[in-house]
């Protein structure tokens, strides 16, 4: 279908606003996803969200990337269900438990022996920014340096370790962190332009007078998604493995949004057939939006002691249950191919504005997708709210919120898929 074609009436119409006087009463001025989406929803199936008042929505934003396999999977719900009718254990710190050991295995099973990959497991406590606090303080402890290297563009999580390898200074100013310690360079592609961040950072650690001490570990994200949907490179990221080993530098890879199959592979980072000394996973690690978060790192790297980190809520029982179907997923032949099918229609959508032109940039890997608008927010802000309006929710994600976010469930049905493509095409023709 041509961009510039008329696609059919979505049945959204106008409504009385919803009833929201309790949330704007007791709940902070800091929510902002309900302020773009004013709809209060009610339930929830596949990629479609349902809200009270009738409204049907096609979610392209599946909670930021924690629900890859879309919302409420029979297949994983059947078995939270199980295990609640069961009296399954509902908590259990880092004590073992017949759900943690069953996700080990399924995970050690599916995911890490095929890829050879032989790494430990640490549960942390339930958020994407618990296991990055944890990843920086392992690199810390096992190399006795401070010192840390991230990337322009970079998002970590909210908490103060986090913060401090996130690029953004408005989320830094918030949290009252500097960049202490932390050393910025740009990330392969961005904004600006393309950059040799590796042949910088090699003139930074070969020289003794760059006044950069030898970090603890680089921490990169294998695709900036935050950051404007930037994917590194096959090339880009062979060469910062291969720097940081013969530096004896940590590489830490964050797959918390890119990782759990969005990019077509259970973790971004295989297309670039490289090793990472540790890797962060959580959002869609659970498979049904329960928190989970999971740092994985080689072997030989786990230096901790009994207790030296703890959290309450690092043994979440349910998403262990839950994650345990999820990667089971991964043996379904039933999965991959509409996982492939979904990720061509994509791919087919975004060769269509690459023709297209008219001032639009696509970049994207998998089941991942922005459309850069360029010229600051309002663009974007324009396409997103007529997609609201007729029935589709898009996230907003760059330095400036100039780019339109795709993120479908990886198993969306290809005709929901279809419709929510097409509202975006009529959407970009009236921008």
């Amino acid at each position: 279908m041509d961009i510039a074609e008329e696609t059919p009436d979505t049945g959204q119409e106008s409504r009385p606003a919803p009833e929201v006087k309790v949330f704007e009463e007791l709940e902070s001025e800091v929510r902002l996803y309900c302020r773009t989406f004013p709809a209060v929803f009610e339930r929830a199936k596949g990629a479609e969200l349902f809200a009270e008042d009738g409204r049907t929505f096609i979610d392209f934003f599946c909670g930021a990337g924690t629900l890859n396999y879309g919302h409420n999977s029979d297949f994983i719900k059947a078995r939270v269900a199980d295990y609640l009718a069961a009296d399954g254990l509902a908590h259990g710190l880092d004590m073992y438990t017949v759900a943690k050991r069953d996700f080990l295995t399924a995970f050690g099973d599916t995911v890490l022996r095929p890829r050879g990959l032989d790494y430990k497991a640490q549960f942390t406590g339930p958020t994407g920014t618990d296991a990055v606090e944890a990843a920086l303080k392992l690199a810390r402890k096992l190399t006795g340096r401070s010192g840390l290297v991230a990337f322009t563009g970079a998002y970590h999580g909210m908490s103060r370790g986090s913060l401090a390898v996130t690029g953004s200074r408005r989320a830094r100013r918030a949290g009252g962190v500097s960049g202490q310690d932390v050393t910025f360079v740009p990330y392969e592609d961005g904004p600006q332009g393309r950059f040799d961040s590796i042949g910088y950072l090699e003139r930074l650690l070969a020289d003794p007078s760059s006044g950069v001490e030898p970090p603890a570990a680089v921490i990169v994200e294998p695709m900036q998604m935050e950051g404007g949907v930037y994917p590194a490179s096959a090339g880009w990221l062979r060469s910062l493995r291969e720097l940081t080993e013969r530096h004896g530098i940590l590489l830490i890879l964050d797959e918390i949004q890119s990782g759990c199959g969005r990019s077509g592979r259970f973790f971004c980072f295989e297309h670039a057939g490289i090793t990472p000394d540790v890797v962060t996973l959580s959002k869609s690690l659970s498979g049904y939006g329960l928190p989970l978060s999971m740092v994985l790192f080689k072997r030989e790297l786990d230096v901790w002691e009994p207790g030296e980190h703890t959290g309450t809520f690092r043994g979440n029982q349910l998403a262990f249950v839950a994650a345990t179907a999820a990667s089971e997923l991964w043996r379904q032949d039933a999965f991959h191919a509409r996982l492939a099918a979904s990720t061509g229609r994509l791919d087919r959508f975004r060769a269509e504005l690459d023709a297209l032109g008219r001032g639009l940039v696509t970049r994207g890997c998998g089941m991942a997708l922005g459309i850069d608008l360029g010229a600051g927010p309002p663009r974007a802000e324009r396409l997103q709210r007529y997609a609201f309006d007729h029935g589709v929710i898009v996230e907003l994600c760059g330095r400036q919120d100039e780019v339109v976010k795709l993120l479908p469930p990886l198993t969306i049905d290809p005709g929901v898929l279809d419709r929510g493509l097409d509202v975006l095409r009529q959407g970009l023709r009236s921008i």
